[in-house]
């Protein structure tokens, strides 16, 4: 007789072999799942939002992270300002250009 699985765990098996970067094989051995019913449900919900139900752990998560990125961003850019102010007006460092560039003295005086 044949095993009969819930859809939530048909939807997080496929979530696990769609979004964790393992192999369907080591996701089939891990759930104790044949390979070609896993690749039967990745096929048939591959398209399905994988992340339907609630959100607020997620969205919990989310909050700190979003602020964190804020303040860097905001660092950044007084880094940014306060190197342009400490640096020279119409100034620029001198560098050599790349060796494939640079014309040799005696092709000059050939030429």
């Amino acid at each position: 007789m044949a095993t009969r699985y819930t859809d939530a765990f048909r939807r997080d098996a496929v979530r696990i072999a769609t979004l964790r970067g393992l192999t369907r094989p080591q996701v089939s051995s891990d759930l104790g799942v044949g390979l070609s019913t896993l690749n039967k449900w990745v096929q048939k919900h591959q398209h399905d939002d994988l992340m339907s139900g609630p959100h607020e752990d997620i969205e919990k998560e989310n909050e700190p992270l979003r602020k964190e990125v804020r303040l860097l961003r905001e660092a950044r850019e007084a880094l940014n300002l306060e190197g342009l102010e400490k640096a020279p007006v119409g100034r620029f460092p001198r560098t050599r250009p790349p060796s494939s560039l640079q014309v040799k003295t005696d092709e000059l005086t050939t030429a």
